[in-house]
């Protein structure tokens, strides 16, 4: 099933890059540059440009896929269409893609909220954090279930406020850096010397989910001009210059913020070392970059994956309630989206979402990937891209894993009972489905 919308072809190729630049430049750098710096210190903008790299090899089989089926369905509709005759399959890519849209959903909250009290006395006190968090959550639930058409409004002025604001913010912090050009790359070389290859690979594993987004430019095929020729230069083009932003505000930061502050404040660095750098104008300029970069990805998540909650359930995969609409908004599935990303929120800190988040999205992305080498001569795809990509996203996913068991192996057994808890899911509901259509 297909979500149905308005179909007045009126998004071209400008209107597709900001939806996919929307939905990627959320709270992904905000959220993964202390982390990646206090792993491997001044090679962060490296791991950002391979994890970009991880992303292009995923985007891949997402624009051959998108350009073959045009189903507003995307990742899920793709993997059912693809093995029609499997509906275990389609059910588990269902859980995991929902479950992973929760995850991010509820790494944005963290984010904003991390970020919104970080001048205050309050910032590292964590349930205050979390209450903040489930807080705005509960804010975008109620735009999304108020007013669809005054949701779109608000995510357009959003969108574009963030980004003006981001290119001020890394402009500004490389003007005022205290770390010249030839002191950087003398870091980076000392930090080489440190770290080791699976350290940089690893890092670039986990920046994968601040590339998440991209696919929600198929979500508008029936809503685009040209799909042929706009799907994969939409997703291309914004891959590219979310890479851009992430390294530019990444070396921004590492010239103007000592390592030792963005390490000590990683869930809110930027913010921390602006302070330090420019005052409280840097400060706040910052703080309110980082909100506005959450909240649109907030706003996009909840509208976007609630939909595809929806056509899941409408297939009898998730309950069927979750399907009911009201003014043609799936409003059963936006309130259980917010339940479940603030229940993520009360029981995981940043790192345990980051990580499940961008584990779940990797493994997604490699299932796309074999499905697209399944029908490679129908969606004519280069069998080595393909491979590679298969390669790549897998590697990634083992890395994350890898990671967890040397350094928190407690976070990667809550992982592991997580997705064994969805596929037990999955299963049920792919057998009363089955039965259902035997009755």
């Amino acid at each position: 099933m297909t979500i149905h919308r308005k179909r007045n072809k009126s998004l071209g190729l400008p209107e597709l890059i900001a939806i996919a630049l929307g939905g990627m430049v959320g709270g992904g750098i905000f959220t993964i540059l202390g982390i990646a710096v206090s792993i491997i210190g001044n090679l962060a903008p490296v791991a950002i440009i391979i994890g970009g790299c991880i992303a292009t090899l995923a985007a891949y089989s997402y624009v051959k896929l998108g350009l073959y089926y045009k189903d507003e369905g995307a990742t899920y509709s793709f993997f059912k269409r693809t093995y029609p005759n499997s509906p275990f399959s389609a059910s588990v890519v269902g859980w995991f893609v929902i479950f992973g849209y929760i995850s991010t959903l509820a790494l944005y909250a963290y984010t904003f909220s991390s970020y919104a009290i970080s001048s205050t006395d309050f910032a590292n006190t964590i349930w205050i954090r979390k209450a903040i968090a489930i807080g705005v959550i509960a804010l975008f639930t109620g735009i999304n279930v108020w007013s669809v058409n005054g949701m779109g409004k608000i995510e357009d002025v959003m969108v574009y406020t963030k980004l003006v604001l981001l290119t001020i913010i890394s402009i500004v912090l490389i003007q005022h850096g205290t770390t010249d050009f030839s002191t950087f790359i003398d870091n980076m070389v000392l930090d080489a010397e440190k770290s080791n290859l699976f350290s940089i690979l690893i890092v670039a594993s986990l920046t994968f989910v601040a590339f998440e987004g991209f696919q929600l430019v198929i979500n508008a095929v029936n809503e685009m001009t040209n799909p042929e020729k706009n799907i994969p230069r939409a997703i291309y083009s914004a891959i590219a210059l979310a890479i851009l932003i992430y390294v530019v505000i990444s070396i921004g930061a590492l010239f103007a913020i000592p390592t030792e502050e963005i390490i000590k404040n990683k869930e809110f660095a930027l913010a921390a070392g602006a302070g330090t750098v420019l005052g409280s104008l840097g400060t706040n300029i910052v703080i309110l970059g980082a909100i506005l970069a959450t909240s649109s990805a907030i706003s996009g998540t909840v509208f976007g994956s609630s939909r595809q909650m929806a056509v899941i359930a409408k297939d009898g995969f998730f309950p069927h309630w979750l399907c009911v609409r009201k003014n043609n908004s799936p409003q059963n599935a936006i309130i259980t989206m917010a339940i479940l990303a603030s229940i993520l929120i009360l029981l995981g800190g940043l790192e345990l979402i980051l990580e499940f988040g961008s584990i779940t999205f990797l493994l997604v992305s490699l299932l796309m990937a074999i499905a697209n080498y399944k029908i490679r001569t129908e969606t004519n795809s280069s069998k080595f891209i393909t491979m590679l990509s298969i390669l790549g996203l897998g590697m990634g996913g083992l890395l994350i894993l890898y990671y967890e068991f040397t350094n928190e192996w407690q976070q990667m057994i809550a992982i592991i009972i997580l997705y064994v808890i969805l596929a037990v899911f999955a299963w049920i509901y792919s057998k009363k489905e089955a039965q259902r259509k035997l009755k």
